[in-house]
């Protein structure tokens, strides 16, 4: 399976524009005097139903059924939910081996007080949190630029959605490094950078993954996929989206997130 090059760049531009969103949240940061937790709270939600949706109904779907196609049922089956929970595993072990300070999707205070920023520790946190952040978006570039490949109206669904995840994350990398410095320009430009593994997850995907490109591969990769895009929502965007509003806001947003993922489903095909 040889996608060609129309595709393989509008997948690539996709995973460039999920990544990059890191620059609007430096924006909202800069010029926005307080967050709209409720508006972030639903855009979240939304977020974390568009890819759970689309996993589910879609990605895992599509893997399965290319694996069972050419390894038969037993196999095939076998084989997509062993990828799927192998894509949970990977996240999950990223995740870990960041520690909880540093991880961008553990909540915490972004702003210090005149002590943390004379020692430095709002500067480390802004910096080691950009390094978290490119670690986590490697894997979410994979996973935007996979999806893209095999279905554009998809790759545009869990671009839109990974855009929404990642302008918080723009948050948490800016502000601190803009209270600590005092300087928007580095704040943005390291917010902006932290951003750059998606794409590059992207490139690492093409270079590597697509020369050994087969059916059998490409099942297990869509499976795979699925696996992280759920752990993703689980573990990072529901309880951000339940931390910075209501919880019920969160579960509106994600209603309809799958509600407006379902009905472009059904319209488009």
């Amino acid at each position: 399976m040889n996608p060609d090059l129309n595709t393989v760049i509008m997948a690539f531009l996709l995973t460039l524009f999920a990544g990059l969103s890191t620059g609007i949240g430096s924006t909202i940061a800069f010029f926005a005097k307080k967050t709209n937790t409720r508006f972030l709270t639903l855009s979240l939600g939304f977020s974390a139903g568009v890819m759970i949706y689309v996993s589910f109904v879609e990605i895992f779907v599509k893997g399965r059924e290319v694996l069972t196609s050419t390894m038969g049922i037993r196999m095939g089956w076998w084989s997509a939910v062993l990828a799927f929970f192998a894509g949970i595993a990977t996240i999950a072990i990223i995740d870990k081996l960041i520690p909880s300070y540093e991880n961008p999707h553990e909540i915490k205070k972004i702003e210090g007080g005149e002590e943390e920023i004379r020692s430095g520790k709002l500067l480390r946190m802004g910096v080691f949190t950009a390094l978290a952040i490119g670690i986590h978006n490697f894997p979410e570039g994979l996973a935007t630029f996979t999806a893209a490949l095999t279905d554009p109206q998809i790759g545009i669904a869990i671009a839109v959605a990974v855009a929404i995840h990642n302008i918080p994350e723009g948050i948490a990398v800016s502000v601190p490094v803009y209270y600590a410095t005092g300087s928007k320009r580095k704040a943005f430009r390291l917010s902006f950078l932290s951003g750059l593994a998606e794409p590059f997850g992207a490139i690492i995907g093409y270079l590597v993954l697509l020369p050994l490109m087969s059916e059998t591969l490409m099942g297990i990769l869509f499976s795979f996929v699925a696996g992280i895009m759920v752990f993703i929502s689980l573990d990072e965007l529901l309880p951000a989206a339940e931390r910075y509003g209501e919880h019920h806001l969160s579960i509106y947003g994600l209603v309809s997130g799958m509600g407006v993922m379902a009905l472009s489903l059904l319209l488009f095909k």
